[in-house]
């Protein structure tokens, strides 16, 4: 099985397609700007609705932490191991978190990190 998503090896036309760190942090960009309910043929892809938790803070924090872990286990084949926490940070209008997961694929395992902005509006930026 290719480290690349389908899209990304039907349609790729740059080189950014064949670094497969840049695949999955594509992926998970597009998945996480994805809300729960947003797709018809899959009703739990994506993540919880930042506006359904932002109420329960702090321990809303807690429950998007999750919501992002159980999303990308379920929904990104090439990683495991996932481990998302949550990075304080001094500005009130984003949430931090970082994901560390290990590639599935291959023999050595080898751990990726990812940082994971929530901005306002529920926009997540995704650096891997």
């Amino acid at each position: 099985m290719s480290g690349r998503a389908l899209l990304s090896r039907i349609g790729a036309r740059d080189t950014r397609a064949l670094d497969p760190v840049a695949s999955i942090a594509a992926h998970l960009r597009a998945l996480l700007n994805t809300r729960r309910g947003d797709s018809v043929t899959a009703p739990d892809f994506g993540i919880l609705d930042f506006a359904d938790v932002v109420h329960e803070f702090p321990g809303g924090i807690q429950h998007l932490a999750k919501s992002i872990r159980s999303t990308v286990l379920q929904y990104e084949p090439r990683l495991k191991n996932v481990a998302v926490r949550h990075v304080p940070d001094e500005s009130p209008l984003a949430l931090r978190f970082e994901i560390t997961a290990q590639v599935a694929e291959g023999k050595t395992a080898r751990t990726l990190r990812f940082a994971t902005t929530v901005k306002p509006g529920g926009r997540v930026d995704v650096a891997g």
